[in-house]
């Protein structure tokens, strides 16, 4: 791997800051966002139109940059996972993660034999193209790919110690959104039923030794997700940042003109 990979990543107890990207394939992606400073990208497939020949060329741009790429697939169908790490996705995410058999199940897609049951595809786009011994490749890229479950419902917040103490599950990621949904208060994040969900995907994180990563849109927020233990960041989605930055600046700049012309 030219650019260090996830698991390179978790050995340092740094906060590791990315963004999701949902809207903007551009061949300028990878580069643009590894030069604002950010340590890794999270491209949606979930909630965005991007297909497979999409992420395909996105990963390049991205592999150009070195920076590494965090994708969360539509499913956890095989053909979702595998395909996705065909393609060159360094860590692959998985959403509504609810229980320990789907979590196995998850791992047993992204994972070559003897730790799964991946279908091997030498000399793509997930090795660079390169030739070599087959089971060195297979070896390799079970230690490199990491895998990680998104616990989003009542249910995998419940199961959250079990599901982490699956083999092979790296990261515990909270979709603090669709958990609040989940147990019918959406967006209440204070209410003392959201507060308990996140503590038990948290606790069960630390009890297992297992990464925590979530989303979040402002800096206080992101800085009290990794006091709490939050190593993995993803700060704003692409698309919201532009018309964040765009909204403010273009009032203040009327605002100005406005003055002027008075």
């Amino acid at each position: 791997m030219a650019h260090p990979g996830f698991k390179d990543m978790a050995r340092n107890p740094r906060p590791k800051i990315g963004t999701v990207v949902l809207e903007f394939d551009t061949p300028g992606i990878g580069q643009i966002l590894k030069a604002a400073g950010l340590d890794f990208i999270f491209v949606d497939m979930e909630h965005s139109a991007f297909s497979f020949s999409d992420l395909k060329r996105t990963l390049r741009y991205t592999q150009a940059a070195e920076i590494p790429v965090l994708v969360r697939v539509p499913s956890d169908r095989y053909d979702h996972i595998a395909r996705a790490l065909d393609v060159g996705a360094d860590a692959l995410m998985v959403p509504m993660v609810g229980t320990a058999e789907q979590a196995r199940h998850i791992v047993s897609c992204a994972k070559y034999s003897p730790q799964g049951e991946r279908g091997f595809a030498p000399q793509v786009a997930h090795d660079r193209y390169l030739p070599g011994p087959v089971l060195a490749k297979m070896r390799a890229a079970n230690r490199r790919t990491s895998v990680w479950a998104q616990i989003e419902t009542a249910e995998g917040a419940e199961n959250a110690d079990e599901i982490a103490a699956v083999r092979g599950i790296d990261c515990l990621w909270v979709g603090h959104m669709d958990l609040s949904c989940s147990l019918g208060i959406p967006g209440q994040y204070d209410r003392p039923e959201v507060k308990q969900a996140f503590g038990n995907v948290v606790n069960a994180a630390k009890q297992n030794k297992k990464l925590l990563g979530r989303m979040v849109q402002d800096v206080k927020t992101g800085a009290a997700a990794y006091a709490e233990g939050f190593e993995f960041i993803a700060y704003h989605v692409d698309a919201w940042a532009l018309h964040e930055f765009m909204q403010a600046n273009v009032a203040a700049l009327r605002k100005r003109c406005r003055k002027r012309a008075a």
